[in-house]
């Protein structure tokens, strides 16, 4: 089978379970992570550049319109659905309680942001995890165009000093460009990484797997503090070197650990509802914290270690009747394929 036949087996609708799993254990770092867990600076060195990574396996074999036209269908038009109704939430209910009240934040600056995917709380109050969608799509937008390159060296260059650019810009202004077309430019480290590494990663056998998890897992860890904490959202990079290194490390670890040991079926169905998650998440904790406040009559949110990842694993359990729901009736807010 050479590569264009195996990419094209393995296309988003026939799922590998252990990738699902991945994604599934990917946005519980998301959600887990933006709980303030006292692990984030480990988490933050990776969980991103590996949901990225996984973007990139299933990028289309052949650069057709076609394609750009699905990943608009499947990426776009779901972060616009969902960033005018979270908007709506926002506007009409949620800005007017809790801290929100101390920040002023103008709607107008709000309502812009849907469109312009950046800008911290100012302007993405409403849904900051959302950005992630019209960055992921420029990734995809720049690997499809540059695959059209026939000429291999020049490929190369042109693939190595995209993401130059993205750092070089990032440490001449704190400014992101709208939908994170600077961050795109260095993400595509790992989307690229992920297309041409995905056929070798999912081919090596289970004990292979089992010992490459282990000594990938020690040397990142010994690694990742010796950087800043990563902020991808706000272009925080810190030693590029590191990050990548770490990026790159603590992805193939997660991944051979899958590989190995696909037992985690919870997670492969999650993964299939990452994108209603990225969008749910604030909202169940919001969820989360108006009961405690109102109904268990507890003001004070500086949670332990322990109630940051169980109310973690809460906000994924609040969000599964949603699950079904959107699957069965609007799948479009999923991507627009049915998943269960």
């Amino acid at each position: 089978m050479n590569y264009t036949d195996f990419l094209n087996k393995t296309s988003l609708d026939n799922r590998i379970n252990w990738v699902d799993q991945v994604k599934g254990f990917t946005i519980f770092l998301v959600v887990y992570g933006h709980n303030f867990p006292f692990n984030e600076k480990y988490i933050y060195s990776f969980h991103m550049p590996l949901f990225i990574m996984v973007a990139g396996f299933f990028h289309p074999a052949v650069s057709a319109l076609s394609n750009i036209k699905k990943r608009t269908t499947s990426i776009l038009v779901p972060y616009f659905l969902w960033s005018f109704i979270l908007f709506a939430l926002w506007f009409f209910i949620t800005r007017n309680y809790g801290d929100n009240l101390l920040y002023h934040l103008s709607p107008l600056k709000n309502f812009l942001g849907i469109f312009y995917s950046q800008g911290g709380r100012d302007y993405m109050d409403w849904g900051i995890p959302m950005w992630f969608l019209p960055a992921i799509f420029m990734t995809f937008l720049i690997f499809h165009w540059l695959r059209k390159i026939k000429n291999d060296a020049l490929f190369c260059v042109i693939l190595a000093l995209i993401p130059i650019c993205g750092f070089i810009y990032s440490r001449l202004t704190h400014i992101n460009l709208p939908w994170s077309i600077n961050i795109a430019m260095v993400a595509l480290i790992f989307y690229a990484f992920g297309f041409y590494a995905f056929p070798k990663i999912n081919s090596i056998a289970k004990k292979t797997s089992i010992l490459l998890a282990a000594i990938i897992g020690l040397i990142h860890f010994f690694l990742y503090d010796h950087n800043l904490k990563i902020d991808l959202y706000r272009a925080v990079y810190g030693n590029e070197f590191f990050f990548i290194l770490n990026g790159i490390l603590g992805s193939l670890f997660i991944l051979f650990f899958f590989k190995a040991f696909p037992v985690f079926r919870f997670l492969a169905f999650i993964g299939k509802f990452s994108l209603t998650i990225l969008a749910l998440q604030l909202l169940a904790m919001t969820f989360i914290k108006v009961i405690l406040l109102y109904v268990l009559g507890q003001n004070d949110f500086n949670f332990s270690e322990w109630e940051r990842f169980l109310y973690a694993v809460l906000q994924i359990i609040l969000m599964i009747p949603g699950f079904f729901i959107i699957n069965n009736y609007v799948p479009i807010l999923n991507g627009g394929f049915k998943k269960i």
